[in-house]
């Protein structure tokens, strides 16, 4: 996974969790969105031009965010407002798209 040794091998419990942050981010449309929010919360008719997706399938993709705790949703009057809680995943997507762009330039 890295240079670095681990402290301790993962168990079981942490291997699956890791593999389902992994999965939940392997969905295009829910990267789409993360890129939306990424400087600043939006509300879902935002998110929903910005991606070129339709309301039910972004309402859907935002759910999972949320419960995962990479989406904050925060309620301003009427709106419903999505942003980033967890600065990581945004760090995480930068380091992989720097990697493939490495990749690409040795060819």
């Amino acid at each position: 996974m890295s240079k670095k040794k681990l402290l301790h091998p993962l168990s079981e419990d942490e291997l699956s969790h890791l593999a389902g942050r992994f999965k939940l981010l392997g969905e295009p449309m829910r990267l789409k969105i993360l890129q939306s929010v990424c400087h600043e919360p939006r509300t879902v008719n935002e998110i929903v031009k910005a991606t070129g997706s339709t309301q039910a399938n972004v309402s859907k993709h935002l759910a999972l965010l949320a419960m995962a705790g990479i989406l904050k949703r925060e309620k301003n009057g009427q709106c419903a407002y999505y942003g980033m809680k967890d600065k990581l995943v945004i760090r995480l997507c930068e380091i992989v798209r720097a990697q493939i762009a490495e990749k690409k330039s040795i060819r």
